[in-house]
């Protein structure tokens, strides 16, 4: 039956293999398309009763009466899911992962895939996997059928079992030899009892009182996430460094690295204990606010230094084959001035109300350690008690601003130094400080993994095991969600003309640039093309809406799956991504 152009229409496929016909019945649309007629598949009938078929065939022809009204009795959000897996399966990651097909293999990819569309526990995740509770496509998608709990466990212990060999795999595909290689640490708070990797320590959400899990993610020099290991809680940031540079050096062969991370990673005593002398290890680093200060009293820079540029490179001996650049930022000068005056003046009033306790006619403060306890846990709240000169009597106390100390802080505001041990031939002074100020990559991966993006906390599992892997699988959905971020850049509120701008920079120490483009899209909401600008979260959800429509006829218990045809913007951010429907 010839189909008119532009109309959907039932066709019925016929194949022959050894003998044996198969026979498949779709849903198609015929348009033109550069004088080409075309079919659309737009879902398959082939499990339908045959004159449930011959139904729909008729009255997508027009020469069959009605049956009955079409009803849709349920949608399942769909599009953000394609969009997704279709970039997961396009960068091979699932290949990475199991080079054979498995159910495992199916499970890890759809807890992957749910934690950058729907991040929430395991339990959430099986029920938005069942057919029945599905809040979106990736059960019918990957054919997973009815899951468990234990089902979705049991592919985490599958998955972590294959961490390494799926971090080398990685490490192949992202890392050479001479790499410069990005490494920070961080933690997410535990809502349940000590043991194992849960220890008290730093609380980097500020979560005080609970116990902490801390890991370090290594990415390369774009900000891919390459690899992420889990420490006990209670770990400092330099006493992981050693584990970093044996994988990288031994499990992923490269001989050449340069390891970049912040002054409470690579420390002068990591530097040489772990560093110093290792044959084809470099780092770059910065140096800590008490070694600053150091070099300023012992004459190694004049702050006059930065009256006309805002950086330099010095030398000191006790820093020996290291370039130090001092660097000079206004702008964070500016803004550090402001905070301390700020606290200083809080901390005057509070001491303040203080002294008025202290004169009251009735029930006066009184007694040298009842006012010292008050004074000083204000200043130790306010982080300011370097800051003043107090006396303290049994009748009341006297404080004021130590105004040397004030003014020798000032001194160094907006001044960091920079150290590596890579020589100017290798790499430029304004190259040195760039690779150093790439690290905020690494915290913007941390962001992504720990906020609204991909939710890895707060941790709910109790065994060691359970929550390296799900720390893992968090990572695997952040290296997905970095690739595809990269390819629909044009149509979310970031700068995809970075790379243009930073040529144009007037100093590497400068906050970063934004590009026309970008001011652009934040001024308009719009890209230069009229496409929508979204944040990544706003694209999901409006890729959301391409929907698995379930249709059925009115009286009748038979349905079938039928796509909801994709808008112009969802089309568009489909071909960004290289994906087809």
């Amino acid at each position: 039956m010839p189909a008119r152009n532009g109309a959907a229409h039932v066709a019925t496929i016929k194949r022959k293999y050894k003998d044996k016909v198969y026979v498949t019945t779709l849903l198609r649309r015929s348009y033109r398309e550069d004088g080409k007629v075309k079919h659309e598949t737009l879902g398959n009938l082939s499990h339908l009763p045959d004159d449930l078929i011959e139904v729909i065939r008729g009255r997508l022809a027009g020469d069959v009466a009605p049956q009955g009204p079409w009803e849709v009795r349920r949608n399942i959000p769909h599009g953000h899911v394609a969009l997704v897996l279709g970039v997961l399966r396009d960068i091979g990651l699932d290949s990475l992962i199991s080079s054979k097909p498995c159910r495992e293999l199916d499970l890890c990819l759809a807890m992957i895939v749910a934690r950058i569309v729907s991040p929430g526990s395991k339990l959430a995740c099986t029920r938005s996997l069942k057919s029945e509770t599905a809040s979106h496509s990736i059960g019918f998608d990957l054919a997973l059928g009815e899951v468990g709990d234990s089902e979705l466990y049991g592919a985490l212990d599958w998955l972590l079992k294959r961490q390494n060999r799926i971090e080398n795999k990685i490490a192949k595909q992202h890392l050479e030899d001479g790499i410069l290689l990005l490494y920070d640490l961080s933690g997410s708070y535990y809502t349940g009892e000590v043991g194992g990797v849960i220890q008290y320590g730093y609380s980097r959400d500020q979560k005080k009182g609970h116990p902490q899990v801390v890991y370090g993610l290594l990415c390369n020099a774009q900000g891919c996430p390459i690899s992420i290991e889990v420490f006990s809680g209670n770990t400092s940031d330099a006493k992981t460094l050693g584990n970093q540079i044996d994988k990288v050096r031994d499990r992923f062969g490269i001989s050449k690295v340069v390891m970049v991370g912040d002054r409470g990673m690579i420390t002068s005593k990591r530097i040489d204990e772990e560093m110093r002398g290792v044959d084809g290890l470099d780092w770059i680093s910065a140096l800590r606010n008490d070694a600053v200060k150091k070099l300023v009293a012992e004459g190694g820079f004049e702050p006059s230094l930065f009256d006309e540029k805002d950086l330099g490179e010095i030398i000191s001996e006790d820093y020996p084959g290291e370039r130090l650049i001092v660097c000079r930022n206004p702008l964070l000068a500016a803004r550090r001035r402001h905070t301390r005056e700020a606290l200083l003046e809080r901390t005057e009033s509070a001491l303040e109300d203080i002294a008025a306790a202290t004169r009251r006619k009735s029930r006066a403060l009184k007694g040298m350690d009842k006012i010292g306890i008050r004074v000083g846990r204000t200043l130790q709240k306010k982080g300011m008690g370097k800051h003043f000169v107090t006396t303290i009597t049994d009748t009341g106390f006297t404080c004021k601003r130590n105004e040397d100390k004030i003014e020798a802080e000032a001194a160094l505001d907006g001044i960091y130094i920079v150290r590596t041990s890579l020589g100017s031939e290798t790499m430029k002074t304004d190259e040195v400080v760039f690779s150093y100020k790439s690290l905020s990559k690494v915290e913007r991966g941390f962001r992504c993994m720990k906020s609204i993006d991909l939710n890895v906390r707060p941790i709910h599992h109790r065994l060691d095991d359970r929550i390296k892997a799900h720390i893992f699988m968090c990572m695997l959905a952040y290296y997905v969600e970095w690739h595809l971020r990269s390819r629909i850049k044009p149509v979310l509120f970031e700068d995809e003309d970075r790379e243009a701008v930073e040529c144009e920079r007037p100093s590497v120490v400068a906050p970063a640039p934004r590009s026309a483009t970008a001011r652009a899209k934040e001024k308009t909401k719009r890209t230069a093309d009229d496409w929508p600008v979204h944040s990544f979260q706003t694209l999901l959800q409006d890729m959301g809406t391409l929907c698995h429509n379930e249709v059925g006829v009115e009286g009748s218990e038979e349905t079938f799956m039928m796509q909801t045809k994709p808008t112009k913007f969802q089309s568009h951010v489909l071909t960004l991504a290289g994906i087809s429907l």
